[in-house]
């Protein structure tokens, strides 16, 4: 228990730095030769505290997700998702994407943020590309058709799958 916090706490602190840093130097790099100094000042503080938020609830996430890996278990890729029903309410623009498929060595988990929706293993899947979908089947009942964002996210998945004799 106090490992996983540690880890959480480690991922919420690295997030939160570097996202800090880029902000504040954006900031001052764009603030160069044209504000005052007490005006770029001014505006790096609001930014990179909002920043560092950010960065802090990224890590939140991170760590939550790093925490519910088994022994042993590696994540071979995180994709974000769309639904892909016209619908469903995208989320706004500086929450970030809702949904994300996590491929791991054991299986493949759906998360909704910080919360792990569903996690099947290999053996007990089937994953099929239906075009730009990806159609996964759990034990011969369908658990998710989904969009991924990234381009040749769908053909990735499908690799890892057969690489783990999935159907």
């Amino acid at each position: 228990m106090g490992e996983e916090n540690a880890v959480i706490r480690r991922a919420r602190t690295v997030r939160a730095i570097v996202s800090a840093g880029i902000a504040g130097a954006t900031v001052i790099g764009l603030g160069a030769g044209v504000l005052s100094w007490w005006q770029v000042l001014a505006l790096a503080l609001p930014a990179t505290g909002l920043a560092g938020w950010a960065g802090s609830r990224i890590g939140r996430i991170e760590g939550i997700r790093a925490a519910r890996l088994e022994p042993g278990e590696r994540v071979l890729g995180t994709y974000a998702v769309r639904p892909p029903y016209t619908e469903h309410t995208p989320p706004s623009p500086h929450e970030g994407p809702q949904y994300h498929l996590r491929v791991t060595s054991h299986g493949v988990e759906m998360w909704e943020r910080a919360e792990l929706l569903w996690k099947h293993p290999w053996p007990e899947l089937r994953v099929i590309v239906d075009g730009p979908r990806l159609r996964i089947h759990h034990l011969g009942r369908e658990v998710g058709t989904m969009l991924l964002e990234q381009p040749g996210a769908v053909a990735e998945v499908r690799l890892a799958a057969q690489r783990h004799s999935v159907g």
